[in-house]
């Protein structure tokens, strides 16, 4: 064997440096950071209430970009699923289905709500319920007995929870009060599903709603949510900050975690 080819040889078994390596595991880790935070998962925070107490103003969570295909067929060998009722689902905010300019414009800002309607079913949210094809949806019903808003709301229930109660709502204590007294509880800007405005879920559509009923701007009033604006669902808390304690410190979220949300799962 030539010299020049055992040269070669020696080359290719120079080993790495530790420079190289540590360059070489970066680019890696950065290429499945970017790919994964693309197409599979996407780190998201809530600044409202409206999914109280499903999920708190400033808890950081998690979505699934890819459990949801892109059509109707998901593949059989991948854990993916078709939309269904009960999901928390994120999404690009629609905007007023009458063309309204109110609230944020449409497609900028994310929203998350609870998935109520599925295509082609009829919707109709009356006396603080709500009635999929005529039936009564079950949801275990809660009324909230505190005035908080960004700490977790202290509830009592209207009825005790059935088995097929799959999530728990909440509506205030004066809502629930003009229910009982026979007074509607609709307010004229919801245009969508509501009392004497039943609508059918358009194809390839959702109606969402939050469930903190009374404090939550969503389908009711702005219609529904086309498949292609839909992100993912909501998988897990990963942190939570408490406002309250925090205070409006640099550092007051760090130090004042809810450290019981953390690594909770959204139902």
């Amino acid at each position: 064997m030539s010299k020049e080819v055992k040269k070669v040889e020696a080359k290719k078994t120079e080993p790495k440096t530790i420079f190289r390596e540590y360059f070489e595991s970066l680019v890696t880790t950065l290429v499945m950071a970017i790919f994964g935070m693309t197409f599979v998962v996407q780190a998201v925070t809530v600044p409202t209430g409206s999914m109280q107490n499903s999920i708190l103003i400033d808890d950081f969570f998690l979505v699934n970009k890819f459990i949801f295909p892109p059509e109707k067929n998901p593949l059989p060998f991948l854990p993916q699923r078709n939309i269904e009722r009960g999901d928390i689902i994120v999404f690009k905010y629609p905007g007023f289905g009458d063309g309204r300019p109110e609230q944020a414009p449409p497609f900028v800002s994310n929203y998350i709500k609870r998935v109520i309607g599925l295509p082609g079913e009829t919707v109709e949210f009356k006396a603080n319920q709500v009635f999929i094809n005529g039936e009564l949806l079950p949801e275990h019903r809660l009324v909230s007995t505190d005035v908080g808003y960004e700490a977790e709301m202290k509830n009592t229930e209207v009825a005790p929870k059935q088995d097929n109660e799959k999530y728990s709502v909440v509506y205030s204590d004066d809502s629930m009060d003009l229910v009982n007294s026979g007074n509607s509880v609709v307010s004229k800007n919801m245009k969508f599903g509501v009392k004497g405005g039943k609508m059918v879920v358009p194809e390839n559509q959702y109606f969402v709603m939050g469930d903190n009923r009374d404090n939550s701007t969503d389908g009711r009033f702005w219609g529904f949510v086309p498949r292609e604006y839909v992100i993912g669902r909501a998988m897990f808390t990963y942190f939570s900050c408490d406002r309250e304690l925090a205070k409006g410190e640099t550092l007051g979220c760090f130090r004042h975690p809810r450290l019981n949300r953390i690594g909770k799962f959204i139902q």
